[in-house]
């Protein structure tokens, strides 16, 4: 609801061919986040509930608020829904000629390792498995703005301007 309301205000201000390549891009995002959340809840969210309330023994008893279950639910579907936005941000970058697809490829390795750091940081509970959990879609994801780029993202800022055709020599150059 809140996104609609900032879409309603900057609406009018746009020119058509600039609503034009904002509601593609507004529309997936809102998917891949809602994508992200539903994952975040329904695949993760377990576990990791599981994990800390799993400390549980005969001298130990675990009775968590309903606050901290909340808690850490918002933060999952929150960190989750936030990294499902990958593609898009990829997209977008590809599209004004920050990214490209031979960069991407060749900075594979870093992309991995920066993946497992975000999930050591995001990920609420401090065990391997949650954080796991959070780092493979982290690299799967990375994959998929790979494939996302290489077909959405060959026309760099020429799209972002009215009524401008794009040859396949007028692609994002190598840097």
């Amino acid at each position: 609801m809140i996104f609609y309301q900032i879409w309603r205000f900057l609406a009018p201000g746009l020119y058509k061919h600039e609503r034009r390549v904002l509601l593609p891009f507004s529309f997936f995002s809102s998917v891949c986040f809602l994508g992200g959340a539903a994952f975040g809840y329904y695949v993760v969210f377990p576990p990791a509930f599981r994990f800390l309330v799993g400390y549980s023994n005969e001298f130990l008893m675990s009775l968590p608020a309903v606050s901290e279950y909340f808690s850490l639910a918002l933060r999952l579907l929150i960190a989750f829904g936030v990294i499902f936005e990958m593609p898009v941000l990829m997209v977008f970058l590809a599209k004004i000629g920050i990214v490209n697809l031979a960069m991407l490829n060749r900075h594979r390795k870093y992309a991995i390792l920066i993946n497992f750091i975000i999930a050591a940081i995001l990920t609420p509970t401090p065990d391997v498995v949650n954080q796991l959990m959070m780092a493979v879609p982290l690299m799967v994801l990375y994959e998929i703005s790979i494939v996302a780029v290489w077909l959405f993202g060959r026309k760099g800022l020429a799209a972002f301007q009215p009524g401008a055709e794009v040859s396949e020599d007028d692609a994002v150059p190598e840097k």
